[in-house]
């Protein structure tokens, strides 16, 4: 006798716990879309700071950054262009997660570059990396640009007909974008 108030109780929770789900769901364009204001922040003003003082970078990258393979003019020319461009291209989630992925590279290049990184400092870059990675995974998000040009680029591209943005997004589990 007891069964079916036990089966409206769990029913009721079920439906609960959808709601709440449904609800911070809606929430991931904007999770995402602060994920890339935060990381495309810390590494264009880091490239701010390195070309306010050319000759300083230049001298970081010959004494402290040791970037194997390269020289320290043409790592430091290298990793500010990178800092300057790609946090765009991210903030506007424009080819997203090929900005993302150059970020997470450049970020593993500096790890690896400096030393005696003391370890607050490793774990900032490990927290960056770790955002990088969500936008490597899940993409830049609904309120992005790759949301409304990447189903026409592939449109052009594979010959398909367009796919509308909003279904090109599909359920949460299976956005590409």
């Amino acid at each position: 006798m007891n069964q079916p108030h036990s089966a409206s109780l769990w029913s009721r929770l079920w439906t609960l716990g959808e709601t709440a789900i449904r609800g911070l769901e809606a929430l991931q364009p904007a999770a995402q879309l602060a994920a890339r204001w935060f990381i495309a922040g810390v590494f264009f003003r880091s490239g701010l700071t390195k070309i306010a003082d050319w000759e300083t970078t230049v001298a970081l990258f010959t004494d402290e950054y040791h970037v194997p393979l390269l020289s320290p003019e043409l790592a430091a020319a290298l990793g500010t262009s990178a800092e300057l461009a790609l946090p765009v291209l991210i903030l506007f989630g424009f080819a997203g997660r090929f900005a993302a992925a150059g970020l997470f590279i450049l970020n593993i290049v500096a790890v690896i570059s400096v030393e005696d990184m003391p370890i607050p400092a490793l774990q900032q870059h490990i927290f960056w990396g770790s955002v990088l990675v969500g936008l490597l995974l899940w993409g830049p998000g609904r309120w992005s640009v790759d949301r409304f040009v990447w189903p026409r680029l592939r449109a052009l591209v594979v010959g398909a007909p367009p796919v509308d943005a909003a279904s090109a997004a599909g359920p949460a589990s299976s956005r590409r974008i």
